[in-house]
């Protein structure tokens, strides 16, 4: 092929775009993100949810169709160097934006609801294990009662009058007469806005219900039951019928501090429902012989075992060295449990990684940090707390910064504070004046 011609052929290819055109077209990608993350933070209302989805769609559109190129193909020949990729930061940074962007869905996505499906759902999923368990006498009476208290109290909220169905095997009676209340929940046209108090009695009531029918006596619970029985688990009830046993039995256990039955329960039963009451049991209890087994739930993430760790409040070296690892990337509600756990526990060794996040991309991150090294108390934050406060874009994380200076609570930390007496923030604003009586008092 003659020179001409590769010239020619040159001329008629497109050229790959300018990276700092591509950065130009990111940042403003960027800049509309960080407003729609402080859009969802407002959204009070469904109305408010659907414009920012509408506004998060269009901008994920432009994100989707800022074209760069890419990278170089890795040569053949292992002698050969790969050629250099100019677009390697500006792809990473187009990666992090689709990244806040699935943030910002999942958050609309949370704050959705509740919604009457919700509650027909957990009808349903109750309806479906009644039907498809086998139950001893002992379930089936169970599950008698714990569908009559849940006809009540459904009956009350809809002011309607819901009935069990006439049926000689009571099962079936059980599953129609679910199947009736999923349908009256249908017709009553609950809106999840001017009607989210009465969806959430009702999603009460069926949580309730669901619970009593994992907890009725099942041919599979038998083994279980009869190893707590014979530890001693049930011996706090008068009668071991008493409804649901487990949940009561649980909640008389953990009045009474007998934390190693708590414990127990939590080992025995394969219960997501019985788990997570066994959790939030310890979290109040806050008793220490529980920091080994939430500990090894912690290591598998689980923030609900993190946070009762912070409720003990004991600085265990385990505990800190795993917490610390959380602080720093992964899941953004990890971290803030982290965050909050390690401020409630009071290590040392966490100020530093701690302060580290004051520089944060997500602003809720550089909230939490703020409020954790309040708790820390550790007299070298105050500059980059004091900082924080004079410069972050954000008012709720100035807020927080206002809020560690005053927990720490020094001369230097109140000043830094009560400058700001007149702030465009109003909550900075009372931060500075509850540090202005702090120093006079």
């Amino acid at each position: 092929m003659s020179d001409e011609a590769t010239e020619e052929g040159d001329e008629d290819a497109t050229p790959d775009p300018d990276v700092d055109e591509i950065d130009a077209e990111l940042a403003a990608v960027s800049e509309r993100a960080d407003e729609l993350a402080s859009e969802l933070e407002a959204a009070d209302t469904e109305d408010d949810l659907d414009d920012v989805e509408a506004h998060l769609e269009d901008v994920s559109e432009d994100l989707e169709a800022i074209e760069i190129p890419e990278p170089p193909e890795e040569p053949d020949d292992e002698d050969e160097e790969t050629p250099e990729d100019p677009y390697e930061e500006v792809r990473d940074r187009h990666e992090e934006l689709e990244n806040d962007l699935d943030d910002v869905e999942s958050g609309v996505a949370d704050q959705r609801g509740p919604y009457a499906e919700d509650v027909i759902d957990e009808v349903e999923s109750a309806a479906g294990d009644v039907e498809s368990t086998r139950w001893t006498e002992e379930g089936r009476e169970e599950l008698r009662e714990v569908v009559g208290i849940a006809l009540a109290e459904i009956s009350e909220i809809l002011g309607t009058s819901l009935s069990l169905a006439d049926d000689e095997e009571l099962v079936d009676a059980l599953v129609e007469t679910l199947e009736r209340v999923g349908t009256e929940i249908d017709e009553a046209g609950l809106d999840p806005d001017t009607d989210a108090e009465t969806i959430d009695a009702l999603l009460e009531t069926t949580d309730e219900l669901q619970s009593g029918v994992d907890d009725a006596t099942a041919w599979d619970d038998l083994e279980v039951r009869e190893q707590l029985r014979r530890e001693g688990f049930y011996d706090v009830l008068d009668h071991v019928k008493d409804f649901p046993p487990e949940w009561h039995a649980l909640k008389v256990h953990e009045k009474q501090g007998n934390v190693e039955m708590v414990l127990l329960a939590l080992d025995s039963f394969d219960s997501d429902f019985m788990e997570e009451h066994c959790i939030e049991a310890l979290g109040r209890m806050g008793d220490e012989a529980a920091i080994d087994p939430m500990l090894q739930l912690a290591n598998r993430r689980n923030t609900d075992a993190i946070a009762v760790l912070g409720s003990i409040g004991v600085a265990d070296e385990r505990v800190v060295d795993t917490l610390v690892d959380y602080v720093d990337g992964g899941d953004l509600s990890l971290r803030k449990h982290t965050l909050r756990a390690l401020g409630e526990i009071g290590a040392p060794e966490a100020v530093e990684p701690v302060a580290e996040q004051l520089v944060d991309d997500d602003p809720s991150v550089r909230s939490h940090a703020a409020r954790c090294l309040g708790l820390l108390g550790d007299t070298r934050t105050i500059d980059p707390l004091a900082a924080l406060l004079d410069d972050d874009e954000d008012d709720t994380v100035r807020a927080s910064a206002a809020w560690a200076l005053r927990q720490i609570g020094t001369e230097d930390a109140l000043d830094a504070v009560t400058q700001y007496a007149d702030d465009r923030a109003y909550l900075v604003q009372a931060e500075a004046e509850r540090a202005e009586a702090q120093l006079v008092g």
